[in-house]
Order: C-alpha cells, then structure tokens, then sequence
C-alpha cells in the first residue's frame, strides 16, 4: 500500500511561489500517472496537473486555471513528485494534494496553501 506525505504549504502573498513536495512510501511507486489536486473551502476537489510518461520523458498536463504558472515534475528514484507553483493569486488558496490520476491512493492530508496580502 503506498501512503503519500504532501509538504511545502504556507502564507504566501499574491505573485509569490511556494514548492510542493509528494513523497511516497510504502509499496512499489512509480511518478507516471501521478497529479496534484487541490480542494478549496466550499468546492469540489479537482486536478490541477498531472504527469504521465516513463524512463527519463514525462509529459505534464495542466488546468487551464494554473497553466503557464505551475509546472509539475517528478523524481523515480526519490519517489518524490513537486509541484512548482509561480505567481500565485488568491483563487490558488486550498489544500493541495497528491495523488494518481485514478485518484485510487488513500489520500494524504494535504498541504494548506493560503494566497493573501
């Protein structure tokens, strides 16, 4: 069973970047297929990026809302996925979270990012 441990959240102000970690643990992983989502208060959790590929060539995807901004990337042998999130706003504040395009790993307890002057 693969568990999934999101870090790298915090208070940021508009136009400013944060790093998130996913590290993976647990069973044998793999970053192909995996996203990050991201829940904010009152809404519906939905998927912001994703990567699928193998070996050393990924291919990222990405919402409309965070294209050009966010840039997601992945590490196999760290077990490790980021997300890169560049001139954030305030809609960008929610909990974001990691997991496979499947959405079938337990879920994580995310990490809180919070866009605000």
């Amino acid at each position: 069973q693969v568990h999934l441990v999101e870090s790298g959240g915090g208070l940021v102000q508009p136009g400013g970047s944060l790093r998130l970690s996913c590290a993976a643990s647990g069973s044998i992983f793999s970053i192909n297929a995996m996203g990050w989502y991201r829940q904010a208060p009152g809404k519906q959790r939905e998927l912001v990026a994703s990567i699928t590929g193998r070996g050393f060539t990924y291919t990222a995807n990405y919402a409309e809302s965070v294209k050009g901004r966010f840039t997601m990337s992945g590490d196999n042998a760290k077990t490790t996925v980021f997300l890169q999130m560049n001139s954030l706003k305030p809609e960008d504040t929610a909990v974001y979270y990691c997991n496979n395009v499947q959405a079938s790993i337990s879920w994580g307890q995310g990490t809180q990012v919070t866009v605000s002057s």
